[in-house]
């Protein structure tokens, strides 16, 4: 069974920091390409931060680079998004997206809620 679990979010002052988690079951992240998405309340879903599956490259968007990182550790099948600097833009429901190419489908995490404000 295919499960992506969210962890981590929370309450955060800005210029404070958090590290997202999202643990998976039922395929290895090393074969997929996992994402980062965020959704904030009125605004479209975006996409925050990518990591192959072959060779593990990264891309972000703009609004994030030079902030977060995505990183995996494919001995404990999970995903991370390490959040530096956060604004409170950056304030949103963060969900874990799998791309299985071997399975061709997608799957979503539940989400975790981020909140940047003092």
């Amino acid at each position: 069974q295919v499960q992506l679990v969210e962890s981590g979010g929370g309450l955060v002052q800005p210029g404070g920091s958090l590290r997202l988690s999202c643990a998976v079951s039922g395929f290895t992240i090393s074969s997929s390409t996992m994402s980062w998405y965020r959704q904030a309340p009125g605004k479209e879903r975006e996409l925050v931060a990518v990591i192959t599956g072959t060779g593990g490259s990264t891309d972000y968007a703009d609004s994030v680079k030079g902030r977060f990182t995505i990183s995996r550790d494919t001995a404990k099948n999970t995903v991370y998004l390490q959040m530096n600097g956060l604004k409170p833009e950056d304030t949103a429901v963060y969900r874990c997206n799998a791309w299985v190419l071997k399975l061709k489908a997608s799957y979503w995490g539940r989400g975790t809620q981020v909140i940047v404000s003092s």
